[in-house]
């Protein structure tokens, strides 16, 4: 008897539905082809144990297993439920007229209990655009699958739930979940808060400016100034996430199977991997390609501490998805596309001790230290970070005071409030939606100085010793600071003030 089931596989972040045509007949064998990689081609001892533990039996017969498309290669035991439900269907040991209605995917342990799989939305979100009435998946990937609209998740500890819910014995629940709520929930209470910073009032107002035109930051201060502190709470003054943005950031760690408890992702991503990371992780790929650190900060922040501790082809390997805001990783027979528009926020010592130009430290380096030091950051990477800071340690009576700063919430407002005039500003131009993602042709249109402005810029430049890098850069971040100030003109001291946000330009730091 022939009978045909479905699953899921995820490539990318999209899924592709996988036929499972499954014929017992005469003779004695168990055939498993299209593609599938060893953990799939050891299901049928799974599949053996977990049925003969419930009091069912794998026919001794001749079976056959196709997985459709052949082309795709099928990896992990996620097939394990939908090849044991196809066999069980082709011999007749459950019911099965509307079984074509379902995606069914899970890992059998052997005892017949199901273990959680990755990729459960965007298998949910391909069931529902190809018409599938059903989804059974393991428990505790329900909620994550409930996400999807008009589609009926049904969440199991046992394959023993299915077979009685198509044998009409017992009927399993559906998992709801209302999106909208679940979304709304929790999406104003950020983990952390820069209420809890003391002092570092300037740099505050800078990282303001930062999330206020999505631009990226660098940090340098001696060790214990609070630059991780500081960074932690960049995600809590970003605008809150719309629905489509939670549902795609939801979906991208859903590959990698880091979803939460709750399944949809309500608060932006924070991601800080160690300086140790290799090019791989950090921007994706391997042997089957998965997203890496700079895609699971999509919608959110990347944070390199120690930036020149970093290898150079790990830092360099970023330059394209900084530019592009999306990550390409191609194959000999595929290729691969991840989002990744994230703001990078790094930090690094001004000099390898840790402590240059401090008067009340005895540790110093040479120059030839400094240089080495330094260089480990390439131009081009550095020509992508827009604002440049010098972080001080705080006082002792500033870290004693019990006065509370301005909240992330009421910091919040006015970033938002500058994000919506730079939507008004680009609602004509595709794909810009904030001020660090203008090109140059657009800072011609939207940065006009005044004779004033130009002049002041000019003197800084030659005064300061500015790199020509330096000059759009300002641009940006002057346009920045006069839409939080609600002005629609750049005004010298918009420009004064975004002349100080670019230290490592300054000759002396770079050579």
């Amino acid at each position: 008897m022939l009978v045909k089931v479905f699953g899921s596989a995820v490539f990318g972040i999209e899924a592709t539905t996988i036929t499972v045509e499954v014929n017992i007949d005469k003779g004695i064998g168990y055939h498993l082809v299209g593609l599938p990689d060893k953990a799939v081609s050891e299901s049928s001892y799974r599949i053996s144990a977990a049925l003969d533990n419930n009091s069912f039996k794998l026919p001794g017969k001749k079976i056959i297993i196709n997985m459709a498309p052949a082309d795709i290669r099928k990896e992990g035991a996620a097939y394990d439920l939908t090849l044991a439900m196809g066999i069980l269907a082709a011999s007749n040991q459950i019911k099965s007229p509307n079984i074509d209605n379902y995606i069914m995917m899970g890992e059998l342990s052997l005892d017949g209990s199901l273990q959680p799989i990755k990729g459960v939305l965007p298998m949910a979100i391909k069931a529902r655009e190809e018409g599938f009435k059903y989804f059974i998946l393991p428990k505790e990937n329900a909620k994550e699958a409930a996400i999807v609209n008009d589609l009926e998740v049904l969440g199991v500890d046992n394959i023993l739930e299915v077979i009685n819910h198509f044998n009409d014995t017992k009927t399993i629940e559906p998992t709801i979940v209302d999106t909208r709520a679940e979304f709304y929930k929790n999406i104003d209470f950020p983990e952390f808060d820069f209420s809890d910073v003391k002092g570092q009032e300037s740099i505050k107002r800078c990282m303001e400016i930062a999330a206020a035109g999505g631009h990226n930051i660098i940090l340098i201060g001696p060790p214990g100034s609070g630059k991780t502190m500081l960074a932690k709470r960049l995600p809590s003054i970003l605008p809150p996430m719309t629905l489509h943005e939670a549902l795609e950031t939801t979906k991208i760690h859903s590959v990698v199977g880091k979803t939460k408890e709750n399944g949809l992702m309500v608060q932006r991503p924070f991601r800080s991997p160690h300086h140790t990371i290799s090019d791989v992780a950090l921007v994706g790929g391997g042997q089957y390609p998965k997203p890496g650190e700079i895609s699971l900060s999509h919608n959110g922040v990347l944070f390199l501490d120690e930036l020149p501790e970093f290898k150079r082809t790990v830092l360099e390997v970023m330059r394209q998805p900084l530019e592009d805001r999306e990550v390409t990783i191609s194959r000999a027979r595929f290729t691969v596309t991840y989002p990744s528009s994230f703001m990078l926020v790094a930090s690094m010592n001004p000099s390898p001790s840790g402590f240059f130009n401090d008067p009340n430290s005895l540790m110093t380096s040479s120059p030839q230290e400094m240089k080495r030091y330094l260089s480990k950051i390439s131009g081009p990477l550095l020509d992508r970070i827009d604002i440049h800071i010098e972080v001080t340690p705080v006082p002792f009576e500033k870290l004693s005071e019990e006065r509370k700063g301005e909240s992330s919430i009421d910091i919040r407002k006015r970033v938002t409030a500058a994000r919506e005039l730079q939507s008004e500003r680009f609602k004509d131009l595709e794909n810009l939606h904030y001020n660090a993602q203008m090109n140059v042709k657009q800072i011609r249109a939207f940065c006009k100085l005044s004779e004033e402005s130009l002049l002041l810029i000019k003197t800084a430049m030659e005064k300061l010793n500015l790199s020509a890098r330096a000059y759009d850069r300002i641009l940006k971040v002057a346009r920045t600071i006069s839409d939080l100030a609600n002005s629609k003109n750049i005004t010298p001291d918009h420009i004064a003030e975004a002349i100080q946000y670019r230290s490592l330009d300054r000759e002396g730091w770079l050579g």
